[in-house]
């Protein structure tokens, strides 16, 4: 049996909409927890919902995460624009 090709586009449905976020991001979170496991990595994820509440899973911390990210950008001078919300992690390692 195989499944018919999922067309990407917004649920207008709420209900469903909620239902799915709360579906993807709950195994999004568990690939992220498995990744990290299995290959030995560091990882930090941010998800924001819809009505705007804040998710983040973090192996082994964000801080750690963040600090690593910013120390290797700067070295590089490749750096992405991260919010200044950072501040409510505290210091960085």
């Amino acid at each position: 049996m195989v499944r018919g090709k999922v067309h990407l586009k917004k649920i207008q449905n709420p209900v469903n909409r909620r239902v799915t976020f709360s579906k993807r991001k709950s195994g999004l979170l568990k690939k992220a927890k498995e990744l990290s496991v299995l290959c030995d990595a560091e990882i930090g994820l941010f998800i924001f919902s819809a009505t705007g509440k804040m998710y983040e899973s973090a192996k082994p911390s964000m801080n750690r995460i963040i600090g690593k990210y910013q120390k290797i950008s700067a070295s590089t001078g490749d750096k992405l624009e991260l919010s200044d919300n950072l501040e409510l992690y505290g210091t960085f390692i």
